[in-house]
């Protein structure tokens, strides 16, 4: 059986590069060997790109011991890659490549760019196509399309910059009608980068500030009294969703960048503590929001559910979460019965799918 060259690309250029190296890390750790050829293919933070074992040094991340050939220690490996780091991908590379696994996160990767890309050159990838990942990166559309499918979702305003800018005070005044305290949000960003939680009117100024360097929308929204739900949904045209999980933080603020990535005292459970009825409820909203944005692949669907009302409200989708084998949508899966690595073969064959499927139109 011919094994299956995948193109596994990480880093990019948005803010999340350093957690794109951690999930690709695990993504090549857990492809099968005996299935898969991997071609690991760097983006630097400049937007250069880096195909081979010099992938990881130009991007000063360690290099998986399974890509590391037996004969050569890690450090003989790197002897040998100062050609390959300054390599950009060449044609030919991309002619073998069978399928293409971006795992990239936030702008530049996930929304849709990318995926152009690899439309242009009709290769097969992981995930969601150009409209979906630009929907699902772009929180102010991604809000559009939820209520046009008539998904509930928390009070919010979409802000630009350039208004901002004008006149910061003028601006956070017609934002006091969502209360206090409330979140503001960079409206193309994820892993919470630029997120913050302000309290008044001083700290509403300073988080559009915040949020102003990232990106030229900005949505600010009420706060919730909710507990935050995770469903992963997975699938194509009959996709499916995972058994619901919680994110408990141990951030009294909010689960911010430093809660899901530093701190380590956030804790996940899965699934998540609730009647079997709520469970069925927040599964079929998340298939629901995944079919509004037209997903592919895979995605995560994130609910606040309002301690208050009882209500499901949704919050956002993620069309390439966090894919470390310690991240909450493998985990959502591996609970649900499915382990890692078979997740992935099956998202392997799912882009294969959808590719084909792609192809058959004239």
């Amino acid at each position: 059986m011919k094994k299956i060259r995948v193109g596994v690309v990480f880093g990019g250029q948005s803010g999340e590069h350093e957690v794109s190296i951690q999930s690709a890390r695990s993504v090549i750790e857990n492809l099968d060997p005996e299935k898969f050829d991997i071609l690991p293919i760097g983006i630097s933070k400049e937007g250069t790109w880096h195909v081979g074992l010099g992938a990881y040094n130009a991007l000063g991340a360690p290099i998986p011991a399974k890509l590391l050939q037996a004969e050569y220690t890690e450090e003989e490996a790197k002897a040998l890659l100062p050609e390959a780091v300054s390599q950009v991908l060449p044609v030919q590379s991309a002619q073998d490549i069978d399928v293409i696994i971006p795992v990239l996160h936030g702008p530049r990767g996930e929304d849709g760019t990318v995926q152009g890309l690899f439309e242009l050159m009709n290769l097969p990838y992981v995930g969601a196509g150009v409209v979906a990942s630009a929907v699902g990166m772009d929180k102010a559309m991604m809000k559009a399309v939820f209520a046009q499918a008539g998904l509930r979702q928390c009070r919010y305003e979409t802000v630009l910059r350039s208004r901002f800018e004008k006149d910061p005070e003028t601006t956070a005044q017609s934002l006091e009608h969502l209360g206090y305290p409330c979140f503001v949000k960079p409206a193309n960003m994820g892993s919470s980068v630029g997120v913050t939680k302000a309290k008044d009117r001083a700290s509403l100024i300073e988080a559009l500030h915040i949020a102003a360097r990232y990106d030229r929308k900005i949505i600010v929204e009420e706060a919730v009294d909710g507990r935050e739900i995770e469903v992963a949904v997975l699938g194509n045209e009959d996709p499916l969703a995972s058994v619901p999980g919680e994110i408990v933080s141990g951030n009294d603020e909010f689960y911010d960048y430093n809660a899901k990535y530093v701190d380590g005292n956030s804790v996940m459970v899965i699934p998540a503590e609730m009647s079997a009825e709520q469970s069925d409820e927040v599964r079929e909203l998340a298939l629901k929001a995944f079919q509004a944005i037209d997903g592919s692949g895979l995605s995560r669907v994130d609910f606040f559910l309002d301690r208050k009302t009882g209500e499901f409200l949704v919050n956002e989708i993620n069309t390439f979460p966090g894919f470390t084998i310690y991240s909450m949508y493998p985990k959502l899966w591996e609970v649900t019965g499915l382990p890692y690595d078979q997740l992935l073969e099956k998202l392997v064959h799912l882009a294969i799918e959808r590719h084909q499927d792609q192809n058959r139109s004239r």
